[in-house]
């Protein structure tokens, strides 16, 4: 087992104080600013952003640190790393914007390539969810006591299709046609990853671009519940491995699922 830099438990409290950040700004008119790629940036994925920022320096001031509010790191310089912290601040802008509670801090830990540590907090909904490579999966709230997550291998009688909230395209579409019976449960951001882990869903395919901050913390949590992570075409989904920091279309999936992987190409 690796020798994490943090504990589970003081990643979670990062994950937990960013949330707090997001609240506040929670309840006011949202001004909203856009990306070169045309992804919405607000004062709270900002905050968060900072909070975590100031947090990791602290814990652990070796471990480089790569966040969608700071990603124009050179290659060059990170391929180098075979540790380093991946943070999406604020995943789901668009569902915070919306004020619909399901945007998420996802703070991961990749070494080699492979994201061993992992936590998606949903400040909103106070959900926790979070794992690390050979220490398990937990769902937790604040008012109560961590409970593992272990996916089951049972057959279910209609599979729920975890889907995109905001970014449906018709290859999605075209793909979810292909698949058999299901029920399709849209949910967003990487709040899916822990629905998926706590058993709330089979399958969760992605076409059209993402980023690896988006995937990595829920990324962590699915494996270790005992589900499992694909790029298209059945590979494992890797991390810092290319200039890009896009992924590759992937899918996840709990073990009845897992066959249904192979509708990615």
């Amino acid at each position: 087992m690796s020798d994490y830099p943090v504990t589970l438990q003081a990643l979670v409290a990062v994950a937990r104080r960013a949330g707090e950040c997001i609240m506040k700004h929670y309840g006011d008119e949202v001004a909203v600013r856009y990306k070169a790629d045309e992804s919405p940036v607000t004062a709270a994925d900002l905050a968060a952003h900072q909070s975590i920022l100031d947090e990791l320096i602290a814990l652990t001031p070796g471990v480089p640190r790569l966040s969608e509010e700071a990603a124009a790191v050179p290659w060059a310089q990170r391929q180098a790393w075979t540790r380093y912290w991946l943070i999406d601040p604020l995943d789901g802008t668009r569902e915070f914007i919306a004020r619909n509670g399901e945007f998420t801090v996802n703070i991961a830990l990749i070494e080699h390539g492979e994201p061993v540590m992992g936590v998606v907090h949903a400040p909103d909904l106070d959900e926790t969810y979070y794992a690390a490579r050979g220490q398990g999966a937990w769902m937790a709230t604040r008012r109560g006591s961590p409970a593992p997550m272990l996916l089951a291998a049972a057959k279910v009688a209609t599979p729920r299709v975890l889907v995109t909230r905001s970014h449906a395209t018709e290859a999605l579409t075209a793909l979810l046609n292909g698949l058999p019976a299901h029920e399709a449960v849209r949910v967003g951001s990487a709040l899916k990853f822990g629905r998926l882990a706590a058993g709330e869903g089979e399958f969760y395919p992605r076409v059209g671009p993402t980023s690896e901050w988006d995937t990595a913390a829920g990324h962590c949590v699915v494996a270790e519940a005992g589900g499992r992570v694909l790029a298209a075409g059945g590979q494992r989904l890797r991390y810092n491995q290319t200039p890009s920091l896009l992924n590759p279309d992937f899918s996840v999936a709990a073990p009845p699922c897992f066959a249904w992987q192979d509708t990615l190409p």
